[in-house]
């Protein structure tokens, strides 16, 4: 709840927080109070929550809200926050001035400028660059715009014009902040030449472009139900060293690598194209790169690995990686269930078509790994892999370690 980390502090040394000053129906210390047409002042994010679980009364008065505008309470808040500075010796810390959700008028108003093609071009890139900064302010105001049929206007902007590529280039960065339904996936994925466009911005000379690119292009092949349309988007040329050089370029951020990678898992999704993933350099890559990755960019570019494990090149490309079995072997259980099913799936493929990798594995210390493995909580799946694993690397383990090992004659593991 907003204000938590605010009250507490004030429980705890016992500072009361002035009654005028607590929102009414969360009774914490707003941070943003509006009034209602009742003349009754909450915080916003409470009063909000009240009518948008269908609430149609004052909290306080129980009259009619005849009207549902939120007028920002500006002495209200600034008294609360020069409250706040001075209890700064009791640790509380200044509420920071809230920014003001989009009006839905001046939304509409930027998006007709926005998409109209009869103006000059310097008042349209003004009205997106507005348009971008009302939509990274906050998901309210995101939902305001989408509500005016922006991400219509976006696309048609985006893919029409591409002759004036800084206008292409902020309507994408637009749309991208939003989640696409599923015929405006299939519009942009069914067209070869807005396909061809996104698979060549992804070069762009911006790396911000270069992400945006391959943000739309993941949302697109999400979005999209048709096996072929995502094979056709899959087969587009470059697309995935496009992707693949985000991963790897070394200027990448957190955002990129998230996106570079939910772009490479959904065109790996696609069987007949995998090759071409192997080609752009993607499992080299994704070893390389594996521990820069947060828990969940790792699960997905462990999943990854293990779809690219399954074709015949992705096996060797994988083996042909110093890394690649020790890593795979230091990640079982040690991120999430996920990522060890992903990770033990990887191995059973890489030791199934190569000697090499299983002694390798047995060498990093996967048996004490398979074996807590099959004794822990893990996922059904994960069990079974660790299981088949045990069996396929029987033979590579050293003479002594079934036998003198604790840890087998206690597991689950029947023999073979």
């Amino acid at each position: 709840m907003p204000g938590t980390t605010i009250v507490e502090p004030l429980d705890l040394v016992g500072l009361q927080i002035p009654y005028h000053f607590r929102c009414p129906i969360s009774l914490e210390l707003m941070r943003d109070p509006v009034t209602v047409c009742t003349g009754q002042t909450y915080d916003r994010s409470s009063i909000e929550s009240w009518v948008a679980t269908g609430n149609t009364t004052c909290p306080v008065t129980r009259a009619p809200l005849s009207d549902f505008t939120f007028i920002p309470n500006h002495t209200l808040r600034r008294l609360i926050q020069d409250w706040c500075v001075e209890n700064q010796a009791f640790g509380i810390q200044r509420i920071p001035t809230p920014k003001q959700p989009a009006d839905p008028v001046m939304v509409r108003a930027l998006l007709t400028q926005a998409s109209a093609v009869s103006s000059p071009f310097q008042p349209r890139l003004s009205a997106l660059r507005r348009l971008k900064g009302l939509a990274r302010d906050s998901d309210k105001n995101r939902s305001v715009i989408s509500s005016h049929d922006a991400r219509e206007v976006l696309i048609d902007i985006v893919f029409s014009d591409t002759g004036s590529s800084e206008l292409s280039v902020e309507a994408l960065a637009v749309l991208v902040m939003f989640q696409l339904n599923e015929s405006e996936c299939e519009s942009i994925g069914s067209d070869p030449n807005r396909v061809v466009y996104l698979s060549r911005m992804l070069f762009h000379s911006s790396i911000e472009v270069r992400i945006n690119s391959a943000s739309l292009i993941e949302n697109v092949l999400s979005g999209t139900r048709s096996s072929d349309l995502r094979a056709q988007i899959s087969n587009a040329d470059e697309i995935f060293e496009g992707v693949v050089d985000i991963l790897r370029n070394l200027n990448s951020y957190p955002r990129a690598l998230r996106i570079g990678v939910r772009a490479l898992f959904a065109l790996c999704l696609v069987k007949q194209t995998r090759h071409k993933a192997v080609q752009a350099g993607a499992p080299a890559t994704l070893i390389d790169r594996l521990a820069d990755l947060d828990k969940c960019d790792a699960e997905r570019a462990l999943a990854t690995i293990e779809l690219l494990c399954r074709i015949p090149s992705g096996c060797s490309a994988f083996a042909a990686h110093a890394l690649t079995v020790p890593l795979l072997v230091k990640t079982i259980l040690k991120i999430s269930d996920r990522a060890t099913e992903y990770a033990a799936g990887a191995l059973m493929a890489l030791c199934s078509e190569s000697e090499g990798s299983q002694r390798e594995a047995v060498s990093a210390g996967v048996l004490t790994q398979l074996l807590l493995l099959v004794q822990s909580d893990c996922t059904e799946r994960a069990k079974r892999k660790a299981q088949m694993l045990l069996k396929l690397l029987r033979d590579s383990w050293p003479e002594d370690s079934i036998g003198n090992s604790d840890d087998f004659a206690c597991s689950e593991i029947v023999p073979f």
